[in-house]
C-alpha cells in the first residue's frame, strides 16, 4: 500500500529566491527506488531527479524534494511526480496516483510570479441586484419617473417596497432601490463581513435588469447618476470595501443609440444604412439585426469592427478603461455572457477579444479583477489567462446543487452521493493553477438561477451546510443579496424580490451563521489561501481540511443520519489539537462522530 501527500502551498511548496523548492510526502510498504519532478520549462517536459530527506517530516512519512528554476519559462509552473521502481513506475497528480502520465493541464500547477489580481482571494463578495436591495431616504421624485418599456410594450410599473413581486411584467416592475440605498447599507454589510461589491448593470437602461444597455458611460437617473456611483465608491474606498461593475458587452439595449430602433434620432444602425455604428452590428441581406439567443431588444455586437473594438476596450478612453480610472477608480469587471462575445453574430476570435479586455483593464490598474460568466466549463479561458476566475458555477455551485438538493443547473433530477460530488469538484479545479482556485467565485445561486432555499424544498434544513461550505470550499465566496436572512425565490423574476429588511422578516440564526463564518474566513489564512484535501467522501458524508503552514481547518459535512466516520490516517490531522469552530460535531484521534444534517469546522493551529 502506498499513499502519496503533496499540496501546491507551503509547507510542500517554499519559493527561494530564483528558484522554488517542490516536496512530496510518501508513506506505505511499497516506496519507489527513485522519485523525479516532471516540470514544463516554456512548454517542454523536463524531468528533474529529487532527493530523498527524512528531516522535519511527520513520523511514518517520507519526503522527496526537487528545484524548479524560476529564472526562465512561462509563470505558470505546472509539475507533476513520476514514481519508479525497478520494473515499473507510477504518477501522482492532483488527482492522484495513475499508471501513466498525467496530460498537460492534469498536472499541479502554481503562478511563480502570480500577475493576477492578488487581493481577491481574501475578499468576501456581496452581489447587489440594485433595484431590490435598498430604496434610499434621499430618492428624489424624479427618479421615480413613469416611462413607456418598448421591449415589454407598457409603461414600467411602480411598487411599493412590501408589495408582493408577481410574474406579470417582471423585467418593467420597479421598487426604487438605488445607489444611495446601498452606501446607507454598507454598515449592516461590513457587519455581515462583506468586503467586496459586485453590482449588477448600473448604466442607463429600460429595463429593472438592466442587462439591455442604453448608454456605457452614464449611471441610470433611476438608481441615482452619475453622481450616486460615485458617493457609493467614495464611501466604500473610505471604509476599504471593493467594487466591480458588470460590464455587458456581447450586446447593447435595442435603445442604444448606436441601434437606435426606436427611432430617437436620425443615425442609429437599425434603420440607417449610413450609420457609423452599423458595422457595430451584423445585419443580413434583408436589414435584420443579430440578436441574442431570439432576444430582438438585444442585438449582438460584431467585434469585427475596429470602432467597436476602440469604444468598448482599445482605445484610451474605451468604456472597460474608462471606470476603472479616476474619480471611479473601480477594482474591476464582471463580464456577462463573455463567451459568446466575439464577430460574425458569434464567438468567433471570443479568446482574442476576451483577453485583450483583461489587458486593457490591467494597464489602467494591475490589480483589475476580470471576472467572467460561465455556466458551463470556463477552463479554456482560464488556462489560457483571458480571465482572472470564473463565476464558478460547473466546479462548486452544480455539484453541490447535486449533493444537496438533488438537482442540476437545468432543474432535472440528479442525485449524487459524496464521492460524485467532491471528484466532480476535484476534477474541475484540478485543471486551474492554485493561485487561480482561490479566486474563482462560488455561489450558492445569483439573479439568473431560482434561490438555493427553494430549490432546497422539503430538505430546507441542508442550507446552513451550504453556507459553511460556500465559506470554506476553495475560492471567494459571493453572497446574493438577501441569501443571508432566508430569502427565497423561484426562477426570475422571484429570485429578484425586494430586501426585507424588517426583523420580523428575517432568519437571524441564518444571518448570525453568515457572520460567523465571515468572521472565521477573515481570521483563518488557510481558508482564504490554503490547499484543499479531500480525506473522506462515502454516502452522505463529505470531509475536508484546508492547510497552509501550520495552520489546518477541517470540515466535515452530514447531509443525513447521525453517524461515526473513521477517517482514513493522513499527516494533514495526525497528531493535532482540534478546537471545534462551528457545529456541533466531536474528533478524537480518526474517529468522527457527526450529528444529522450538521456542518462542523474545526481548527488546529
Amino acid at each position: 500500500m502506498l499513499n502519496a501527500w503533496h499540496l501546491p502551498v507551503a509547507p510542500f511548496v517554499k519559493p527561494q529566491q530564483d528558484s522554488v523548492l517542490i516536496t512530496l510526502w510518501l508513506a506505505g510498504d511499497d516506496l519507489p527506488e527513485r522519485v523525479t519532478l516532471r516540470h514544463e520549462y516554456d512548454n517542454e517536459e523536463t524531468s528533474l531527479r529529487m532527493t530523498r530527506v527524512q528531516r522535519g517530516v511527520p513520523a511514518g512519512v517520507t519526503a522527496w524534494c526537487g528545484r524548479i528554476d524560476l529564472s526562465r519559462g512561462l509563470s505558470r509552473r505546472r509539475y507533476s511526480f513520476k514514481l519508479l521502481w525497478p520494473t515499473r513506475q507510477r504518477w501522482f497528480t492532483p488527482q492522484g496516483l495513475a499508471a501513466f502520465p498525467p496530460a498537460s493541464l492534469e498536472q499541479f500547477a502554481i503562478d511563480l510570479p502570480d500577475t493576477g489580481p492578488e487581493w481577491v482571494a481574501d475578499q468576501v463578495f456581496y452581489q447587489i441586484f440594485p433595484d431590490r436591495f435598498a430604496r434610499s431616504r434621499t430618492r428624489r421624485p424624479e427618479q421615480d419617473a413613469v416611462y413607456h418599456h418598448h421591449a415589454a410594450g407598457q409603461d414600467i410599473v411602480r411598487r411599493d417596497w412590501d408589495e408582493p413581486l408577481t410574474a406579470e411584467a417582471g423585467g418593467s416592475t420597479f421598487y426604487g432601490g438605488d445607489l444611495d440605498g446601498i452606501t446607507e447599507k454598507l454598515p449592516y454589510l461590513q457587519k455581515l463581513g462583506v468586503t467586496a461589491l459586485w453590482l449588477n448593470p448600473v448604466f442607463t437602461a429600460p429595463s429593472v435588469h438592466k442587462y439591455d444597455t442604453a448608454d456605457y458611460r452614464h449611471v441610470d437617473p433611476q438608481f441615482g447618476g452619475d453622481a450616486a456611483l460615485q458617493r457609493l465608491r467614495d464611501h466604500t474606498r473610505q471604509r476599504g470595501m471593493r467594487m466591480i461593475l458588470d460590464g455587458v458587452f456581447n450586446h447593447t439595449g435595442d435603445s442604444h443609440p448606436w441601434f437606435d430602433r426606436h427611432r430617437q434620432s436620425d443615425r442609429g444602425a437599425c434603420h440607417h444604412t449610413d450609420s457609423p455604428w452599423r458595422d457595430w452590428y451584423l445585419f443580413s441581406d434583408t436589414g435584420h439585426a443579430h440578436d441574442w439567443l431570439g432576444y430582438a431588444s438585444l442585438p449582438k455586437l460584431d467585434y469585427r469592427s475596429s470602432g467597436l473594438v476602440e469604444e468598448v476596450y482599445g482605445g484610451e478612453d474605451s468604456i472597460v478603461r474608462h471606470w476603472l480610472k479616476a474619480p471611479w477608480s473601480m477594482d474591476g469587471w464582471r463580464l456577462d455572457v463573455v463567451h459568446m462575445l466575439g464577430e460574425e453574430g458569434g464567438a468567433k476570435n471570443n479568446l482574442h477579444h476576451v483577453a485583450q479586455m483583461r489587458r486593457a483593464a490591467r494597464e489602467v490598474n494591475p490589480q483589475a479583477f476580470v471576472l467572467g460568466e460561465h455556466f458551463g466549463d470556463a477552463r479554456a479561458w482560464l488556462q489560457a489567462d483571458a480571465e482572472d476566475a470564473a463565476m464558478n458555477y460547473r466546479g462548486f455551485t452544480i455539484p453541490l446543487w447535486g449533493f444537496l438538493a438533488n438537482t442540476d443547473i437545468s432543474y432535472d433530477p440528479q442525485q449524487i452521493d459524496a464521492r460524485t460530488c467532491v471528484a466532480w469538484m476535484d476534477q474541475y479545479r484540478a485543471g486551474l493553477s492554485h493561485q487561480q482556485q482561490l479566486r474563482m467565485f462560488n455561489q450558492l445561486d445569483s439573479h439568473d438561477t431560482a434561490r438555493f432555499k427553494t430549490i432546497l424544498g422539503k430538505d430546507v434544513a441542508r442550507l446552513p451546510l451550504a453556507v459553511v461550505w460556500l465559506f470554506s470550499w476553495p475560492g471567494v465566496p459571493c453572497i446574493y443579496y438577501g441569501d443571508e436572512v432566508g430569502l427565497d425565490g423561484n426562477n426570475d423574476p422571484f429570485c429578484r424580490k425586494p430586501f426585507p429588511w424588517r426583523a420580523e422578516q428575517q432568519d437571524r440564526a441564518l444571518l448570525a451563521l453568515y457572520q460567523r463564518m465571515a468572521a472565521l474566513r477573515k481570521r483563518s489564512p488557510a481558508l482564504r489561501r490554503g490547499g484543499c484535501q479531500v480525506l473522506y467522501a462515502e454516502g452522505d458524508v463529505v470531509v475536508f481540511v484546508r492547510l497552509l503552514q501550520r495552520e489546518a481547518v477541517l470540515v466535515a459535512i452530514n447531509r443525513g443520519e447521525a453517524q461515526r466516520v473513521t477517517l482514513p490516517w493522513s499527516p494533514f490531522t495526525a497528531e493535532r489539537t482540534w478546537a471545534c469552530v462551528e457545529g456541533q460535531g466531536e474528533i478524537a484521534e480518526q474517529q468522527m462522530t457527526l450529528p444529522a444534517l450538521s456542518a462542523t469546522v474545526w481548527r488546529s493551529r
